[in-house]
This record gives C-alpha cells, sequence and structure tokens, in this order.
C-alpha cells in the first residue's frame, strides 16, 4: 500500500493524515498531476492517490479539485473543498491518535489561497505561511526535503518542526529568494488590462518565490499568467494561471479553461504543460480568454 501525492503542502498534510490513519509502511510516491492524467504514473491496485486526478485501479482516492470530478463509482471521497486534506481528515475522524485539526486548517487556509497582503509580503511572521513557502514542484525535485516534513508532523507541532535545522534553513533560504523575487516579478510582468503576464522563459532556471507576491505589486489586475519553461532543455513550457486573491474580478474558471489544453486545477487556479512549439497559440487563447473575463463554465473554450 502506496500513497501517491503531489509535493505541496496539501499533499505533505494528506501523507501525514494517511500514514497514521492507515498505518503505511512504503514510502510516499510524489508525482504531479499531469503525470497521472497521461497515465506516466504506475498505479498498484493497493494505492492511494490524494491531491490529485483519479486513475482507475487504486485503492481509495480523495481529491478536491474542480476539473478532477469523475462520474464513475470509486472508494474515497471527493468534493470541492479547500484542500484535500480536510477531506482525508474528516473521513478518517476517528483514526487519530493526535489532534492535526490546526495542520489541516493550515492546509485549508494556504490550498485555498485565503491569505492577508500580510501573510504574502511577511510571511515569517506566520510559521504555516513560511513553512508552505518552502514545499515547491518547481526546480529540483526534493523528496527527501518533503519526506521529512511527513515525519515531523507526524510528530511534532508546527513550532518544534521549525526548530529542525534543516528546515529552519530551508525558511530561510525562501526569506531571501522572496527578496529577489520581487525585483524579477517587476521586470518579467506586463499587464494587459486586468491580467498580468510573468514571463521568465529567458531563464534557463526560472527565478522561484511566493507566489501570491505578483497580486500584490500589480494590484489592478485579477489574473496572473505565469510562463516558465519546464527545464533547461526548453522542450515544454509550464503555464500557472491563478485569481488574483486581493482582487475578485476575475470570471473565469481557470481549472476548467485549462483542461481544455490538458490540464487543470481549481476555479481560481490551474496549471498546465505545453509543447514549446505549441506553447506561443496556446498561451495567445488563454490570455485571450482571460480578458473576454467571460464566464466560460457554459462555454466551450477550445474555441477561444
Amino acid at each position: 500500500m502506496r500513497i501517491v501525492t503531489r509535493p505541496d503542502f496539501d499533499g505533505i498534510v494528506c501523507a501525514v493524515l494517511l500514514f497514521e490513519a492507515l498505518d503505511i509502511k512504503e514510502p510516499v510516491v510524489w508525482v504531479e498531476p499531469s503525470h497521472v492524467q497521461k497515465g506516466l504514473v504506475n498505479i498498484q491496485n493497493a494505492d492511494i492517490i490524494a491531491n490529485l486526478p483519479y486513475s482507475k485501479g487504486c485503492a481509495l482516492w480523495f481529491d478536491h479539485h474542480f476539473t478532477n470530478q469523475i462520474d464513475k463509482p470509486f472508494k474515497g471521497a471527493f468534493r470541492i473543498a479547500p484542500s484535500a486534506a480536510g477531506i482525508i481528515f474528516q473521513y478518517y475522524q476517528s483514526s487519530f491518535q493526535r489532534d492535526y485539526s490546526e495542520l489541516v486548517q493550515a492546509a485549508d487556509k494556504i490550498d485555498s489561497a485565503n491569505l492577508t497582503l500580510d501573510e504574502v509580503l511577511h510571511p515569517e511572521k506566520y510559521p504555516y505561511v513560511l513553512l508552505s513557502l518552502t514545499v515547491s514542484n518547481e526546480g529540483q525535485p526534493n523528496e527527501p526535503y518533503w519526506n521529512k516534513l511527513v515525519e515531523l508532523f507526524s510528530e511534532y507541532d508546527i513550532h518544534q518542526v521549525l526548530k529542525n535545522a534543516e528546515i529552519k534553513q530551508h525558511c530561510q533560504n525562501v526569506i531571501a529568494q522572496n527578496d529577489r523575487y520581487v525585483d524579477f516579478l517587476k521586470k518579467h510582468t506586463r499587464p494587459n488590462q486586468h491580467v498580468s503576464i510573468t514571463d521568465f522563459r529567458p531563464f534557463d532556471n526560472p527565478p522561484g518565490g511566493n507566489r501570491f507576491l505578483v497580486y500584490s505589486l500589480f494590484p489592478e489586475t485579477a489574473v496572473n499568467v505565469r510562463i516558465r519553461y519546464e527545464d533547461p532543455n526548453k522542450d515544454m513550457v509550464v503555464l500557472n494561471v491563478g485569481h488574483s486573491i486581493f482582487n475578485p474580478k476575475c470570471n473565469v474558471n481557470v481549472g476548467l479553461m485549462l483542461a481544455q489544453f490538458d490540464g487543470g486545477g481549481h476555479r481560481g487556479a490551474g496549471a498546465t504543460r505545453l509543447p514549446a512549439g505549441k506553447a506561443d497559440e496556446a498561451i495567445h487563447q488563454i490570455i485571450d480568454c482571460l480578458v473576454k473575463n467571460e464566464n466560460n463554465e457554459t462555454l466551450n473554450l477550445g474555441e477561444t
């Protein structure tokens, strides 16, 4: 029996809960949603998938993404919710020896981007927010670090976790990274009406940082499109699209829109991977849809 989840804060908390509820011994399998969608992950019949699209043959599935809804019977739980961790927490609520309610509330808050301006600008003042920024699926995979967080949160509270030397170093790195990231955003982001477009394709190794900072720097915009190459080979382009958490005027269901481009996500945020040779055309269509700002839940976005 294995946990198959994605490397973000919600995925970390999902793994913590599932390890205790089901007494799992095998290590976590960390994968990206697109890998599951394209059948690139070898899902075994005892696997538990969390915070990812459904894959036929798994034993249990827990998710909350708008575009991952299915109309076939399955074991587990799905609903539109702030986090997948919250769904698992409720599903196994009588199985936990430790009180994970605060950790799950943090996953709900962070994964739904229910953050204040001060939390975005000064994450160092907010332990869960700061730590969540150290968990990224961009750049080089860091499975040992993700596994370390799962191990620590299975035993300790947030304040004890942050005392760990490795975790503390990652947090310090994030604070320094965010200071530099502001300059990158200012230089490589352009507004197009209410859409801000951040293009990091000039970089072989795209800069990383707090994904919410762009909303504070361009408060007049309601949605951001971030474009980058997946790796130095530059054969795949990654698009991240997100509603501003401070300017709620974007009407487009992002997950549904990106599902037309082999991606997906929530109503307010999502991502897709595009072959570099076809990326510009798709990016143009996506930006055009966002500029029009129509409620796409009744539209065929493949024709935009």
